[in-house]
């Protein structure tokens, strides 16, 4: 039993870790919480610390997620990965570090798809890329990426996959809701490349 909450709680603080805003102060001395959108993700660290630091930030919140994913495994124990992973997407989203908010839980939830069904996480990150190349925008590729999850998952025949791809996705749209309002407005950041970013470019 011990274990078990050792395990959890484990999970939490992995999750809880802040990358992005770590990156951000020890480095470039700025809260990246105060610029641009004032998310603590990877999207905002790009674009308001630079390439490396945003890379850094999507690396180190994606293993944080799969490092959780992988704790059952750790500690020989038999329950499910993706319960233990969701525990650490509450601590990203939550973090104790930054008085319990935190960032929109994409890179983290992919890490605990990683760690969990390593094909299922290949395919999911294709369709990402693929929007992302189309749409010019992280959050349009990060809800439509989740949604085919849940449609993916049903394949598997995995009641746990299935229960928790459909509590995730739900929790990425809730927190994109700002997002889907600038989005039906036109308003909605975009990244530097994509069809969408090309097209708009030479309007």
């Amino acid at each position: 039993m011990i274990s078990i909450v050792l395990m959890f709680v484990l999970s939490y603080f992995l999750g809880a870790m802040v990358p992005g805003f770590w990156i951000g102060k020890l480095f470039y001395h700025k809260d990246i919480r105060d610029e641009g959108s004032g998310n603590i993700g990877t999207t905002n660290s790009f674009r308001v610390l630079g390439p490396v630091a945003g890379i850094m930030t999507l690396v180190l919140d994606l293993l944080k997620g799969t490092a959780a994913g992988l704790l059952p495994l750790a500690f020989n124990s038999t329950i499910n990965p993706m319960l233990v992973g969701l525990v650490a997407v509450i601590g990203h989203t939550f973090s104790i570090w930054i008085k319990f908010k935190g960032g929109k839980a994409v890179a983290t939830s992919a890490g605990v798809l990683l760690a969990y069904n390593p094909q299922f996480f290949c395919l999911i990150a294709t369709v990402f890329i693929v929007m992302l190349l189309l749409t010019s925008m992280v959050s349009v590729s990060s809800m439509v990426g989740f949604s085919i999850a849940v449609i993916v998952s049903f394949y598997y025949h995995d009641m746990v996959l299935t229960v928790v791809a459909v509590a995730l996705t739900i929790f990425v749209f809730y927190r994109h809701r700002a997002n889907i309002s600038r989005i039906i407005h036109g308003t909605e950041s975009t990244v530097p490349f994509g069809l969408y970013h090309y097209l708009h470019k030479k309007k």
